[in-house]
């Protein structure tokens, strides 16, 4: 069973920065899709970023030149290291993969359960 866990959420000021983990446990052939997602309260779940196994990253324009996504596939973690926070990145941020588990099954799409993220004004 494949699981996601995520970690390094909390309460920082504004200006300041958090790094987030999101690590995959369990039986797993390959990653090739990892995202770093956030809901607002009142908001729908947006893309922040976003890696690839070719190495490509995306982000979403208000987060870009302060956060940064990069994946350790030796430990089958990816993080999101968040500089210059403001009060509008408060949210539940959630981590997202494509794993493929065993050769005999298709590649799926796992979630974590939301780490929260809160910057004070």
């Amino acid at each position: 069973q494949v699981r996601l866990v995520e970690s390094g959420g909390g309460l920082v000021q504004a200006g300041g920065s958090l790094r987030l983990s999101c690590a995959a446990s369990g039986t797993l052939l390959s990653i090739n899709y990892w995202g770093w997602y956030r809901q607002a309260p009142g908001n729908q779940r947006e893309l922040v970023a976003s890696t690839t196994s070719s190495g490509s990253t995306n982000y979403v324009d208000a987060v870009k030149d302060r956060f940064t996504i990069s994946r350790d596939n030796t430990q089958n973690t990816v993080y999101l290291q968040m500089n210059s926070l403001k009060p509008e990145d408060t949210a539940v941020y959630y981590c997202s993969a494509v794993i493929r588990a065993t050769p005999f099954r298709p590649y799926e799409n796992y979630w974590g359960q939301g780490t929260q993220v809160t910057v004070s004004s």
